[in-house]
């Protein structure tokens, strides 16, 4: 990647980990899309406070498990800030509780958010991410680990690893790299909500740096992987998750 201007379609960007991806690389430097399905408010906060530092972002409606929806983010992208150099699928959605207990409904959204939604954004990024551009996926750490009430997810986001892997392949010869990111327990709305204190607690004791993980301590991570000095990772996953597997 040059110093010069840049352009990012952060997926999923209208809170937690999404968000602070997208404070992190306008802070880059990057002309940055905050993507969103339906927290519209949110994601014109973010856009607003990128603003206010000296950058620019752009708030944009998309539903990722739309492939029609996806290419008209690209569309929407390149007219307001030109080619897109690099694009993370961060959007994402999470049950918890026992596999016996998902609902046809709810294995339907993680299937269309998180696996269907990140091929989408693959498929059209492996299209119009310029030469030399990044595409980052977010993963979980919960591979590995396998924890219980976590059964869709982690499938859905071991489908991603195993394109990620794919698509590096496919995409070297362009000098265009493919990563993924994965975390292990972020103090998000998508982790906290419906967990008791107890089982926080516990997530947490499982930690070797006692403390869960903050949505910077990824952004971070996606940084690098969007800078020039990222240039010989390609096919990673990189599991953040402070030791805990």
């Amino acid at each position: 990647m040059s110093n010069e201007i840049k352009t990012a379609i952060v997926t999923g960007a209208s809170r937690g980990i999404g968000a602070a991806i997208a404070r992190r690389l306008a802070a880059d430097g990057f002309r940055t899309v905050v993507n969103y399905a339906g927290s519209a408010t949110q994601a014109e906060e973010v856009a607003a406070a990128i603003a206010a530092g000296g950058g620019r972002a752009l708030a944009l409606r998309a539903d990722v498990s739309d492939s029609g929806a996806v290419a008209d983010l690209f569309q929407r992208t390149e007219a307001e800030f030109g080619t897109v150099d690099v694009l993370v699928n961060n959007a994402g959605v999470t049950t918890f509780g026992p596999l016996s207990d998902v609902s046809d409904e709810d294995y339907q959204r993680l299937i269309a958010v998180n696996l269907t939604g990140t091929f989408n954004g693959m498929r059209e990024g492996a299209r119009r991410v310029r030469d030399g551009g990044r595409i980052i996926n977010l993963s979980t750490s919960i591979i590995g680990h396998y924890s219980p009430g976590n059964a869709v997810y982690t499938a859905t986001k071991a489908a991603v690893e195993a394109m990620t892997h794919i698509l590096a392949k496919e995409l070297g010869h362009r000098g265009v790299t493919v990563n993924a990111v994965a975390p292990g327990p972020v103090a998000t709305e998508l982790l906290l909500a419906g967990r008791s204190l107890e089982l926080i607690q516990r997530l947490t004791n499982e930690i070797p740096l006692g403390r869960l993980g903050q949505p910077e301590d990824i952004a971070r991570i996606v940084s690098f992987l969007a800078s020039a000095e990222s240039g010989w990772v390609n096919g990673q996953v990189i599991r953040a998750n402070g030791g805990r597997n």
